[in-house]
C-alpha cells in the first residue's frame, strides 16, 4: 500500500521536526480541513502554512500518535497532546494519490475546551509566520 510509505515519511518529518520537508510530501492541489475553519484550505502553500504552525504548537507539548489505521490510500492517525493542562485528543485523516503525495489532510479534535485552546495557540503561531 502506498499509504505506508506516505505515513512513514510523515512520521519522519515529525520526528525530525522539519516542517520544511512538507513540500516533498504534499501534492500541489492538496486540500486541508482544519478543525476550526469552516472552509477547506486549498493548495500546497496554505496547507504547509497550517501544518507548519501545528508543528510548532503541538510538538512542544508532548504530541504523540496513539494508533493508526491504514487502508488503500488512506490513513487515520489518532493523536494526543496536552496544552496548559488540557488533554487534547484528535485524529489526522490523510489521503494520498498513487505517487504517495498527500491530496487531503483533515484534522478533527476533541473536547471542545481542547479545540478552543488549540485554536488560540494556532492563531498566535500563524500571526508569527
Amino acid at each position: 500500500m502506498i499509504i505506508n510509505k506516505t505515513v512513514k515519511q510523515w512520521h519522519e518529518i515529525l520526528k525530525g521536526q522539519s516542517p520544511d520537508l512538507l513540500k516533498d510530501i504534499l501534492a500541489e492541489d492538496v486540500v486541508f480541513h482544519s478543525p476550526v475553519l469552516h472552509t477547506p484550505q486549498k493548495g500546497k502553500k496554505l496547507t504547509s502554512m497550517y501544518l507548519s504552525a501545528a508543528f510548532y504548537v503541538l510538538l512542544k507539548h508532548g504530541f504523540k500518535y496513539k494508533r493508526q489505521v491504514l487502508q488503500d490510500n488512506q490513513a487515520v492517525l489518532e493523536f494526543e497532546t496536552e496544552i496548559d493542562g488540557i488533554v487534547i485528543n484528535g485524529v489526522d485523516i490523510i489521503e494520498c494519490n498513487n505517487e504517495g503525495k498527500i491530496i487531503e489532510f483533515k484534522v478533527m479534535v476533541r473536547p471542545l475546551k481542547g479545540l478552543q485552546k488549540l485554536q488560540q495557540k494556532m492563531f498566535e503561531m500563524l500571526e508569527k509566520l
